[in-house]
């Protein structure tokens, strides 16, 4: 058939739409990725901090709270399926002052509403005794040893490769711009005139999700992108820190970290500006 009806169609070709595709092709049903790009994995996948956090900062209750402990429970041996790099180095949140300590307590409390395995936490002196390059004016910190760190573009990528071997298709350069609902079934038009038609639709469109939910009708969110700036340091720098570095969140997000990566190198950042192009 020249315009076959696919079962279901993943917009867009990140982590999220990757290990979906991948979910997708377990079952009996015809699937397909389209993304916009020229390749996969080219969002935010292939550039971010690439931390599996452990869930305590989430509001419990939340549904990001329950899939944060879920998945990062199950990164490990998805991982180990897909031959991915990935690391449980835990993660240590430092307190410079009083306000941090308290901070570092309602972090605890919520790790334990939301059942995060391990979170306490830690003194000064303990602090400074798992990582000795840590700033000695630091007053306490909080120790949570299931957070990790992978390689999420290999994330992305190995996950639609595996979809791919179990029967999932492919399109890249398909940058849908239309939706139609058309009889029984969806029709998504790219920016080039392709067409694919899918009775259902999955929208992983990250940053353009809500361009894409507009297609359908669905005007109940916007997003508004932020970026930011790291720097890779080199592999002799690799070893400063073993945990994952971070200072109490705020409102913008969790603020300057500092890591190692599967690789080998030391990560540091991000800097935050919201901006108006995608």
């Amino acid at each position: 058939m020249e315009n076959p009806v696919y079962d279901v169609a993943v917009i867009g070709g990140g982590v999220v739409g990757g290990l979906t595709l991948r979910e997708l092709s377990r079952y009996r049903l015809r699937a397909v990725l389209l993304d916009g790009a020229e390749d996969v994995a080219m969002g935010a996948s292939k550039a971010n901090s690439a931390i599996v956090h452990a869930g305590f900062d989430a509001e419990p209750g939340s549904l990001k709270a329950r899939y944060n402990v879920e998945g990062n429970a199950r990164m490990e041996g998805v991982a180990k399926e897909l031959s991915v790099p990935f690391r449980r180095n835990g993660s240590l949140v430092l307190a410079f002052s009083e306000e941090d300590r308290k901070k570092l307590e309602e972090l605890l409390e919520r790790g334990r509403q939301n059942g995060v395995p391990g979170v306490r936490l830690m003194s000064r002196e303990e602090a400074l005794g798992q990582e000795p390059n840590l700033s000695p004016d630091i007053m306490g910190a909080l120790w949570a040893p299931t957070g990790g760190i992978v390689c999420p573009y290999e994330l992305a990528i190995g996950a639609i490769e595996n979809a791919m071997d179990n029967g999932a298709e492919l399109r890249t350069d398909f940058e849908v711009v239309e939706i139609q609902n058309e009889d029984e079934a969806f029709i998504l038009r790219s920016a080039a005139g392709g067409i694919v038609r899918a009775r259902y639709i999955v929208n992983a469109a990250g940053v353009h999700a809500d361009e894409v939910a507009r297609m359908v009708g669905d005007q109940s969110f916007s997003i508004t992108p932020r970026r930011g700036e790291y720097l890779l340091l080199d592999k002799t720098q690799g070893a400063t820190v073993f945990s994952t570095i971070f200072q109490p969140p705020t409102k913008m997000g969790k603020g300057v970290l500092v890591t190692s990566t599967v690789d080998g190198n030391l990560l540091v950042g991000p800097t935050s500006e919201n901006i108006s192009d995608k």
